[in-house]
């Protein structure tokens, strides 16, 4: 049997120690090392148990976990799940902490009355374990940015990109690679209802080439224009209408166990603009996605996955590497360059 993975909970609240510890307890592969209720407390138990993985309250008293996630990332990296309350405020430090290096963000249930209101995290601590927080994307170069941006523009009707855990910072990586002259791009990243809203408004306040909101049922996408699929019950689709292309929302199921999917989002671009449209699939668990980017590579569309060594977790982009979806898999920093280049290489 494998060690199991040594956790270090870290909240100012006893009851969601108390909670997330019961939740831990039904699995053997789990073992709580410490409990802390702040920074001061954590920053001993760290030193003294060394934890495998932190789950970490982003608020509160004293040294917030913003401030507690720079200090673990810069001086000891380890592996670190944000436990973050589903509040504007707090979809806001979540979103950052994430761009900081945090591996992922857990949100604490509205209500923990009658049920295991933590059993997802477990997940998230076990994928947390195998990654390495000290391994940061490379910033891209701007000097070796390809002299395609004119063409680039033109080349594409539209472009996709899914991405799960770790998606945030290696989204705003290959946005930040764009130039303003980019075809419309619309994005499906997992992540909670309220987060996506924050997490597009951050990604518009930092990258300022592009036009970058939460997407709007029947939107008409334009050219230098990001769109994030809004989390929640409903997938985003791409449909043409009066020969361009909007998005619309469609109620039903989760597809692999989200909403929005990627799946849904690559397949109607796969049905509505075949060999115009390019295909990104960058890190995250599971496997949506990989169908989709298939059936857009299968209708004449470029297609690329993000590589093993770059992704924070290499499921869906290894799923599509695996069943043929990828026309190239590279890594992240080279990614918003082959994207620019993917025509001109066939």
């Amino acid at each position: 049997m494998e060690k199991p993975v040594r956790v270090l909970v870290v909240d100012d609240s006893r009851t969601i120690r108390a909670l997330i510890r019961r939740s831990f307890e039904q699995y053997p592969d789990i073992v709580i090392c410490g409990e802390a209720a702040n920074p001061i407390e954590a920053r001993d138990l760290i030193i003294k148990d060394q934890p495998d993985v932190i789950t970490l309250d982003v608020e509160m008293p004293g040294m917030n976990g913003l401030q507690f996630l720079d200090k673990i990332m810069r001086l000891r990296p380890i592996p670190v799940v944000m436990v973050s309350s589903l509040t504007a405020r707090g979809a806001d430090t979540a979103i950052t902490a994430l761009q900081m290096g945090a591996f992922d963000c857990f949100a604490k249930p509205a209500s923990v009355v009658g049920t295991d209101a933590f059993a997802g995290l477990a997940r998230l601590v076990r994928l947390a374990a195998q990654s390495d927080p000290a391994a940061k994307p490379r910033r891209r170069d701007p000097n070796s940015v390809p002299d395609v941006q004119r063409s680039w523009a033109h080349w594409f009707e539209l472009v996709a990109i899914g991405a799960s855990t770790g998606g945030v910072e290696a989204l705003e990586l290959v946005l930040a690679g764009f130039p303003r002259q980019s075809p419309p791009i619309i994005v499906c990243q997992h992540m909670p209802a309220l987060f996506t809203a924050s997490f597009a408004k951050r990604l518009d306040q930092k990258i300022e080439a592009l036009s970058i909101r939460e997407a709007r049922d029947g939107e008409i996408l334009a050219p230098g224009c990001v769109r994030i699929a809004p989390g929640g019950d409903r997938h985003v689709a791409v449909e043409r209408r009066d020969g361009r292309c909007m998005t619309t929302f469609l109620k039903s199921a989760p597809v692999n166990g989200h909403c929005p999917s990627v799946d849904v989002l690559f397949d109607s671009i796969a049905k509505q603009v075949g060999n115009d449209a390019l295909g990104i699939i960058l890190t995250g668990m599971g496997q949506d996605g990989a169908a989709g980017l298939l059936a857009m590579h299968r209708a004449g569309a470029q297609t690329i996955a993000q590589d093993k060594a770059s992704s924070v977790v290499y499921g869906m982009p290894r799923v599509a590497a695996e069943i043929g979806a990828a026309s190239r898999i590279v890594s992240l920093d080279q990614i918003s360059a082959a994207a620019m280049t993917a025509r001109a290489l066939t």
